[in-house]
C-alpha cells in the first residue's frame, strides 16, 4: 500500500494517479522490503528506486518525493495534528502500532503476518523512525466494515436506542468539593443508554451519530489486537498470534497510541481539554486534585475495564481506610490521654527496689525495674483497654470492606456492561503446545484436537514445584534465624558501647538495627521472582490465565513469608524459650537467647511494624515512579544530544510513545501485590500497632496519584482489556481476613498483658470479683520475669505457680471465645449484606424486560413493513394486468 499524503491543489493529478492504482489493486510488495516508508533522510531515493521498478513513472514520483519531504518537514515542526494520530492522509485513525527493526532476522514471518493482516481487511502504513532508521513503525487502521464484523464476533456491547435512568446512588454523593462538576468534566456526564451486543443486522437500532467515533479508541485498539492474536505467521494450525511474534523478536513492541500530549499551555478551565489524556492528567494524575474522586468512567474509557477496576478497587480500599484510621488514631490517643492513669506503668516507674537479671552475660549490668519506665509508657500507647475493641473492629472492617466491594464491583460491572461478559476460550500457551504437541485429545468445548498433558506428568511437576516453594520458604526462615543470631550477639556489643545513650538502651538499639537489617534482607530476597518464574514454567500451565494465577500465588506466598516471618517471630516466639535463672537456653552453648524487654514484647513488635511499613512503602513509591522517570529522562537527554533541544517536540505521537517505558511484563501484578501485602500488614497485627491503617491511608492517597501519573505520563498506553473482577486477589484478601482474626487473637492473648491484667483484677487483686484494677503492685503478680515461677528460696525453686495455669487457661479461653465471636459476626455480616444491591437487581430486570419489549416491537415493525411492501408490489402487479 502506498503511503498517502495530503497534497496541495497543484498536484491533483498525483492524487488521481494514486487512487487509480488503489482501484486497480496495486499494493505494496509482499516482501518486507520497506519500500514505501516515509523517511526524512532517504525518502526520495527509496521511492524513486521502487517506482522505477514497478510503475515506470520517475517524473511523477520525483514530484511525489518532493511533496513528501515538504509534508514530513511540516509534521516534524509540529504544524500538522494529523501527523501523530492518523495516517499521512489525515483521515485514517491509527488504531495500533507495531515496531520492528529492519536488521531483525524474522522478516519472512513478518511478511506472511502482514499479508494476512491485509487479508483481514486492516489497512497499514509503514514509516521509519526519525531517530533511528533501523526502527520501523507499522501503523494499523481498522475500517468501519472490519470494526462492525469483529464487534459482532466479540459480542461488544454498544449503546441502544433507549434512554436509561441514571443510578440514584450518584445523587447521594456530594457534589463539592470532592466531586468534579459538569463544566470541568463534561465527558463524564454522558446521556446513559441501554446497551446490547452489536449486530450488523440490527445496526439501525444502535445510536450512531458518527461512524468515526461510534467505536471509541479503546474499543478500536481492542478489536485490532483481537485480530492480530488470530493472524497466522506460518503455515500451520497454531502458528499464529502477535504475542508469539513479540516473544521471538519478530516485532520489538506493540501498543495503542496515546491521544496526544498530556499537558497544554492553556488551562483546562478556560480552553477545555485537548484530548482524553490531557483531561486525565488535569483531573486525575495532577497532584492538585488528590482529594477528588477518581473519574472512573474516563479511566475505563481510556485504559479499559481491567485497569479501571484496579483503580476502582484501590479507591474503594483507600476510602474504607478512613474509618479504620480514625478508630486506630482514637485508640492511640486514648492510650496517650490515659497514660498518667495507667497502673502498670506507674508500678514499673515506682519499682526502684526491684532488681532484674542482666539481659546478657558479660557486659550487661543488673537492671532496676524502674529503668523500663519510658518503655512501659510507650507500650501503653498501643496496648491499652481499647486494643481488644480495635482488634474486633478491624476483623469486622475487613469483612465489611470485602462484602461492600462485591456490591461496588457489581454496580461497576453493570455500568460498564460487564454483567453478561464472559472470557473467551483462551488459546494454548506456545510452551505448552511445543512440549505436548505429540499427544492430542479432543477439546470438549471447541471440538478440535489439542495438545494433552498426562495426569502423572502434571502432578509430578506440581509436586516438584510445591517442594521448591517450601524450600524457598525455608530459606526465608533461615534468614530470620540469621537475624535472631544477630540480635543475640549484638545486644552484648551494644551493652559495652562507648556512647552512653547506646549503652543504656542496648536492647532498643539492637531491635532497631535488627529491623533495618531485616528490611535489607527483605529487599534482597525479592529476587524470588526468578524462582517463581522457574517453578511456574516447570508446571507447564495450559493457558495464560492458569500461568498468571500460579505465578501470582507463588509470588504472594514468597513475599508474604519474606515480609512477615520476622514479625511472627517477634510476636509469638521472642522471649518464650529463654529458660530460667540457672538454666538458660544458649545458642551454641555460648550466647543466651534474647528475652523480651521488662515492659513486654509489644514494644519490639510495634517497632518492627512501624519501621517496615514506612521503609517498605517509601521504597516502593520511589521505585514505582523513580525508575520510569529516570529512564525517560535519560532517553530525552540522549535525543536532545543527538537531535537538538526542540527535536522531541516535533516527533509524531508514535515516536514519542515508543520512547516511553512499556508497562510491566506482568501487567497489574506489581500494583496489586503491593496493596495486598499492605492490607495484610494493616489487618494481621493491627492489635499491636493501631496506627497501621493511618500509615496505609496516607500512603494510598499518594499511591493513587503516583500510579495515575505513571500511567498517563511515563508509560506507553497499555492495551485496553476487559475484566469482571480483580481475579485471584479477592480470594487472597479473604484468606488474609481469616488469618487476621487468628493472629490478633494470639497477639492480645499471648503478646500483650491484657489477659494477665484481667486475671489479676478478677482473681488476685484486692478488689477481686469487682472487676476493678487497683494499685497493689501488679508486677508482683508476674513473679520473676513474667514467667510465673516460684522464688529461688521456695520448696520447689523456679517451678510454675498456680497463677501460671490460671493465666494459661484464661489465654486459651480468650482465643477460643474471640475467634468464635468474630467469625460469627463476620459470617452474619456476610449473610446480611447481599452481593447485589436491590436497586441494581431491579434495574437489571427492568432493562432486560424493556430490551425484550423493544426487540419484539422492532420485529413487529419490520414484519409489518415487509407485509406492506409485499402488498404494494402485489397492487402494482395487479394494476399492470388491468387492461
Amino acid at each position: 500500500m502506498y503511503t498517502l499524503l495530503i497534497f496541495p491543489p497543484a498536484v491533483k493529478d498525483v492524487n488521481v494517479l494514486l487512487e487509480r492504482e488503489r482501484s486497480e489493486g496495486i499494493s505494496s510488495p509482499s516482501r518486507d522490503d520497506d519500500s514505501t516508508l516515509l523517511n526524512p533522510g532517504t525518502h526520495s531515493s527509496i521511492l524513486e528506486d521502487n517506482t522505477k521498478s514497478e510503475s515506470g513513472l520517475p517524473e511523477v514520483i520525483t514530484v511525489l518525493s518532493l511533496i513528501s519531504v515538504i509534508c514530513l518537514s511540516v509534521c516534524l515542526q509540529g504544524r500538522s495534528k494529523s501527523c501523530g494520530l492518523c495516517f499521512s492522509d489525515g483521515k485514517c485513525r491509527i488504531d495500533y502500532i507495531l515496531v520492528y527493526r529492519k536488521s531483525s532476522s524474522q522478516s519472512e514471518k513478518r511478511e506472511i503476518f502482514e499479508r494476512n493482516i491485509r487479508a483481514e481487511g486492516l489497512q497499514m502504513e509503514k514509516e521509519a523512525s526519525v531517530t533511528n532508521s533501523d526502527v520501523i513503525f507499522l501503523k494499523l487502521h481498522a475500517p468501519w466494515d472490519v470494526l462492525c464484523r469483529y464487534a459482532e464476533l466479540m459480542n461488544i456491547r454498544m449503546p441502544f436506542r433507549m434512554e436509561k435512568r441514571i443510578n440514584k446512588f450518584r445523587g447521594w454523593l456530594p457534589r463539592k468539593p470532592m466531586k468534579f462538576d459538569n463544566d470541568t468534566l463534561p465527558d463524564l456526564e454522558e446521556n446513559e443508554s441501554f446497551t446490547a451486543p452489536f449486530s450488523r443486522s440490527r445496526i439501525h437500532h444502535f445510536i450512531i451519530h458518527n461512524k468515526d467515533t461510534f467505536f471509541n479508541n479503546a474499543t478500536r485498539s481492542r478489536i485490532v489486537h483481537h485480530i492480530l492474536q488470530r493472524v497466522k505467521y506460518e503455515e500451520g494450525k497454531n502458528k499464529m498470534g502477535l504475542n508469539r511474534l513479540l516473544s521471538n523478536n519478530s516485532y520489538e513492541a506493540a501498543f495503542p497510541l496515546h491521544e496526544g500530549r498530556y499537558h497544554s499551555k492553556n488551562s483546562i478551565r478556560t480552553h477545555g481539554a485537548e484530548n482524553h489524556r490531557h483531561l486525565l492528567y488535569e483531573c486525575w494524575a495532577w497532584w492538585g486534585v488528590w482529594y477528588k474522586y477518581q473519574p472512573l468512567d474516563l479511566i475505563r474509557r481510556y485504559f479499559g475495564e481491567k485497569i479501571g477496576l484496579y483503580f476502582a478497587w484501590l479507591g474503594w480500599y483507600t476510602g474504607m481506610l478512613f474509618p479504620a484510621a480514625l478508630v486506630g488514631l482514637f485508640v492511640f490517643l486514648y492510650g496517650l490521654f490515659t497514660l498518667e492513669h495507667c497502673q502498670v506503668s506507674k508500678e514499673i516507674c515506682q519499682a526502684t527496689d526491684i532488681i532484674m537479671c542482666p539481659i546478657c552475660d558479660q557486659y550487661c549490668p543488673y537492671l532496676r525495674l524502674s529503668d523500663s519506665c519510658i518503655y512501659a509508657k510507650v507500650t501503653h500507647l498501643f496496648d491499652n483497654g481499647a486494643t481488644v475493641f480495635f482488634a474486633v473492629f478491624m476483623a469486622v472492617w475487613a469483612t465489611v470492606f470485602l462484602e461492600f466491594w462485591k456490591r461496588r464491583r457489581a454496580v461497576l460491572a453493570y455500568d460498564w456492561d460487564l454483567i453478561d461478559w464472559e472470557e473467551e476460550e483462551e488459546e494454548i500457551r506456545p510452551q505448552f503446545e511445543a512440549k505436548y504437541s505429540k499427544k492430542e485429545r479432543m477439546n470438549p468445548i471447541s471440538g478440535k484436537p489439542e495438545p494433552y498433558q498426562a495426569f502423572t506428568d502434571k502432578y509430578s511437576r506440581l509436586v516438584v514445584s510445591t517442594s521448591g516453594i517450601f524450600f524457598m520458604i525455608l530459606v526465608v526462615i533461615a534468614a530470620v534465624f540469621g537475624i535472631v543470631i544477630y540480635r543475640v550477639i549484638t545486644v552484648s556489643t551494644f551493652a559495652a558501647f562507648g556512647w552512653a545513650l547506646i549503652r543504656n538502651n542496648s536492647q532498643v538499639a539492637t531491635t532497631g538495627t535488627a529491623v533495618c537489617i531485616n528490611f535489607c534482607v527483605i529487599m534482597l530476597l525479592n529476587l524470588y521472582e526468578k524462582v517463581a518464574l522457574l517453578l511456574t514454567n516447570l508446571e507447564q500451565p495450559r493457558t495464560e490465565s492458569e500461568w498468571e494465577n500460579s505465578f501470582t500465588l507463588k509470588m504472594f506466598l514468597f513475599q508474604f513469608v519474606n515480609l512477615n516471618s520476622s514479625t511472627f517471630y517477634i510476636a509469638f516466639f521472642l522471649g518464650r524459650f529463654t529458660g530460667r535463672p540457672g538454666a538458660y537456653l544458649r545458642l551454641i552453648n555460648r550466647w543466651k537467647l534474647e528475652e523480651c524487654h521488662p515492659s513486654g514484647c509489644l514494644i519490639d513488635l510495634c517497632m518492627q511494624m512501624g519501621i517496615i511499613m514506612v521503609l517498605k512503602q517509601t521504597w516502593n513509591n520511589f521505585m514505582e515512579l523513580g525508575y520510569p522517570l529516570i529512564q525517560n529522562w535519560w532517553t530525552r537527554r540522549r535525543l536532545r544530544r543527538e537531535h537538538g533541544q526542540k527535536a522531541k517536540a516535533g516527533f509524531p505521537q508514535w515516536e514519542r510513545d515508543y520512547n516511553l517505558q512499556p508497562m510491566n511484563a506482568y501487567g497489574l501484578f506489581d500494583e496489586y501485590l503491593e496493596m495486598i501485602l499492605q492490607f495484610g500488614f494493616t489487618t494481621i497485627f493491627v492489635a499491636a500497632f493501631p496506627l497501621a491503617p493511618l500509615l496505609a491511608l496516607l500512603n494510598n492517597i499518594i499511591e493513587i496519584r503516583l500510579d495515575a501519573y505513571k500511567f498517563v505520563t511515563q508509560w506507553r498506553r497499555p492495551l485496553p482489556s476487559q475484566a469482571k473482577d480483580i481475579g485471584i486477589w479477592y480470594g487472597i484478601l479473604e484468606g488474609i481476613g481469616i488469618l487476621s482474626v487468628i493472629t490478633n487473637a494470639f497477639v492480645i492473648a499471648v503478646t500483650s498483658d491484657f489477659i494477665p491484667r484481667l486475671v489479676y483484677a478478677y482473681k488476685y487483686g484486692p478488689c477481686a470479683g469487682q472487676g476493678r484494677f487497683v494499685s497493689v503492685y501488679f508486677f508482683t503478680f508476674l513473679t520473676l520475669y513474667r514467667d510465673y515461677r516460684e522464688p529461688p528460696d521456695s520448696a520447689e525453686p523456679y517451678s510454675y505457680t498456680l497463677q501460671f495455669w490460671h493465666v494459661l487457661a484464661a489465654r486459651l479461653a480468650f482465643i477460643i471465645v474471640f475467634e468464635h465471636m468474630v467469625f460469627a459476626i463476620k459470617t452474619l455480616i456476610a449473610y446480611l449484606i447481599p452481593d447485589l444491591p436491590k436497586d441494581l437487581r431491579d434495574r437489571m430486570r427492568r432493562e432486560k424486560y424493556l430490551i425484550q419489549e423493544m426487540m419484539y416491537e422492532a420485529e413487529l415493525e419490520r414484519l409489518q413493513k415487509e407485509r406492506n411492501e409485499k402488498k404494494k408490489k402485489k397492487d402494482r402487479a395487479h394494476h399492470k394486468e388491468w387492461p
